[in-house]
């Protein structure tokens, strides 16, 4: 590839700025991001008393367990995790997402082993810190930001990186170590972000749908064009038919069990006396064996299943990137990122040490474009794309150029004075 070598002076001011300024949020998110895919170790050793219990017997109803959960709950159960195993607890829901807490039924005793509240978790100030440096939506858009540019980095970086005089093998994988200090962190920051570049795309599309701006403009394009969940899934339009008593928790259970569902099974409760009972099933390994079924309270016929095939292309692609991004496809899924953690972490660190060796004292070391470069029409159309895609990456462009803008005007104003 036949390089520009003025654009490629451009890109390089903008990648080392962008760099800059990105590095501190950069690191902090990667080291999160590492810690937080020991979650599930870190915490099944400090929750075990309260999932799991000592078999004693028959188990009592279900029904009954689900009238102790009712009366025990800060807030009354909305849904249960169906039991894979016989020393579990069984786990009543109340809440969704960052509200939900869980209240532990021991199904011999009755007992109440304990509650967990997600909040209240060390895990949730680490995933918060990660998605929202602990600022709140405030700092969700920071990361947003911080987000975009990364893409920017990427894409600006490898364009940089790019050998103009052919290539060398070894340049490749080995970082030069006999030519200074300097010259190896800088190597190595070029060959390990090239080489994870496609995968760290990948990441930060996974973790772009969680944030405020995109996030939000990404499902308002799923509702404009009908490519997300499908409007049955919630089951909010459908009724049940009142008809003398309700199925008990326990008959409900066996219904569900019966499906034999993969992953991780969850029973809805009816909100009112026409809902529905709903099973669903979380399986992150396998997303098409995803479904969600609908029964009418009182019969136990089943009214309405949906298949993942049912849900839009984009809420399955947004679910498959947000389940790479979290590592839920297996042991190979979760080392993969916790490498590609440790490894832009190093980068990153040895970006900083390359910069440090490089910088004159009272400079910032920011490299010179020519005086005559003008950026071509290409690049403008691609930072539009950009602009537009990641809102808040187009208004950091705009405030940067006007700063550029004013910082001209004064010097040229500072020229003219001197001349004078």
């Amino acid at each position: 590839m036949k390089k520009n070598e003025k654009l490629n002076q451009w890109l390089w001011k903008w990648h080392f700025i962008a760099g800059l300024i990105s590095l501190p949020f950069i690191i902090i998110l990667s080291i999160t991001g590492a810690v937080y895919l020991f979650k599930a170790d870190y915490e099944k050793p400090k929750q075990l008393q309260i999932k799991e219990v000592t078999i004693q017997g028959k188990p009592i109803p279900l029904q009954k367990q689900w009238e102790i959960a009712n009366t025990n709950a800060q807030k009354k159960p909305n849904s249960m995790v169906l039991s894979t195993y016989k020393n579990q607890a069984t786990q009543f829901v109340s809440g969704r997402f960052g509200g939900k807490s869980s209240l532990y039924i021991n199904p011999y005793s009755g007992e109440v082993t304990g509650a967990i509240t997600a909040k209240k978790t060390d895990m949730y100030k680490i995933r918060k810190l990660h998605g929202e440096l602990l600022m709140g939506s405030f700092g969700t858009k920071i990361i947003e930001l911080i987000a975009s540019w990364m893409i920017v980095l990427i894409i600006t970086g490898i364009y940089v990186w790019w050998p103009a005089r052919g290539w060398n093998l070894k340049g490749l994988f080995i970082p030069r170590i006999k030519a200074g200090k300097r010259t190896f962190f800088r190597d190595f920051h070029a060959i390990s972000g090239f080489w994870i570049s496609g995968l760290l795309l990948l990441i930060l599309a996974g973790g772009l749908p969680w944030t405020d701006v995109f996030g939000s403009n990404f499902k308002q394009v799923q509702k404009m064009t009908n490519t997300g969940y499908p409007v049955t899934w919630e089951g909010r339009q459908l009724k049940s038919k009142p008809s003398g008593e309700p199925m008990t928790l326990d008959q409900m259970v066996n219904t569900a069990t019966a499906l034999k569902l993969p992953g991780i099974v969850t029973l809805h409760f009816p909100k009112h006396p026409k809902a529905t009972f709903s099973v669903s099933n979380l399986n992150p390994s396998d997303l098409n064996s995803q479904k969600k079924i609908h029964f009418d309270q009182y019969s136990g016929k089943q009214i309405l299943i949906n298949d993942w095939q049912d849900v839009g292309i984009l809420m399955r692609g947004r679910m498959w990137v947000m389940a790479f991004h979290q590592g839920e496809f297996g042991n190979w899924n979760w080392w993969l990122l916790f490498f590609i953690a440790i490894t832009l972490a190093v980068m990153s660190i040895s970006a900083l040490a390359s910069y440090l060796l490089r910088k004159r004292k009272g400079s910032f070391g920011t490299p010179k474009i020519h005086s005559r470069f003008k950026v071509g029409y290409g690049v403008i159309i691609a930072i539009m794309v950009l602009g537009i895609l990641f809102p808040l990456f187009g208004i950091s462009i705009i405030a940067l150029l006007i700063f550029e803008y004013v910082k001209k005007v004064k010097r040229n104003k500072s020229i003219a004075v001197q001349s004078a």
